[in-house]
């Protein structure tokens, strides 16, 4: 697999230049999850890295670096939506609307 170098700002990892895995298009993902052990045993903490634009390193190469977002959610994930479970207002699987009714058939 194809890995490129790309730095970090902000947060423990600010400074760092880490290889990152490159996707199917040739860009590295959108975020970048890091879990930190917690020394006390409990649940690890997720520090989440946000892709941006760090200009362009020669004729059509683009370039990347992450900034860190304290603020992100770190249990989000992609929501396909073929995944997904829709639910009515009392948490009942919702339906499928019927087709309407057509008078000229």
């Amino acid at each position: 697999m194809k890995t490129q170098d790309t730095p970090f700002e902000g947060g423990p990892l600010d400074g760092r230049v880490l290889p990152v895995l490159l996707g199917i298009t040739g860009h590295p993902p959108k975020t970048y999850r890091v879990p930190v052990p917690n020394p006390a045993g409990g649940p690890p903490t997720v520090l989440v890295y946000r892709r941006v634009d760090a200009g362009r390193g020669g004729f059509l190469h683009q370039l990347w670096k992450y900034e860190y977002a304290p603020d992100a959610d770190p249990s989000r994930r992609l929501k396909w939506p073929w995944s997904s479970t829709r639910k009515s207002r009392e948490g009942q699987p919702a339906t499928p609307p019927e087709k309407p009714h057509r008078h000229d058939e």
